[in-house]
């Protein structure tokens, strides 16, 4: 059974830095798409970044871009969220998920639907 799990989590105040983790277990990091996802109360689901694991590029949503650093360490199973210069706004549940057969191109990188696992989620919050 494929399992990701979430660590990294708390509160920070305003400008201060995260760093999520997430490890995945029983699937192999060869051809993975691997996306960080938050949401906040009331909110949707929305797409913050995501990495390849064949080739280590980065996708990164606009409100995130320059501030949040995603990486991967393939012979670990696990990928990292380096989250600087945190903002109220970045307050939410934050999600990895894996999609094990990706399809071409990038337009579905931050649909959630297209993912097929998930893990149960981290909080961060941020003070103002």
């Amino acid at each position: 059974e494929v399992q990701l799990v979430e660590s990294g989590g708390g509160l920070v105040q305003t400008g201060g830095s995260l760093r999520l983790s997430c490890a995945a277990s029983e699937i192999p990091f060869d051809d993975l798409v691997i996306g960080w996802f938050r949401q906040a109360p009331g909110k949707e689901r929305e797409g913050v970044s995501c990495i390849s694991s064949s080739d280590g590029s980065t996708y990164y949503a606009d409100s995130v871009k320059g501030r949040f650093i995603m990486s991967s360490d393939n012979a670990k199973n696990t990928v990292y969220l380096q989250m600087n210069g945190l903002k109220p706004e970045d307050t939410a549940v934050y999600y990895c998920a894996v999609e094990e057969s990706p399809p071409f191109g990038s337009s579905w990188y931050f649909d959630s639907d297209e993912y097929d696992y998930w893990g149960r989620g981290t909080q961060v919050t941020v003070s103002s």
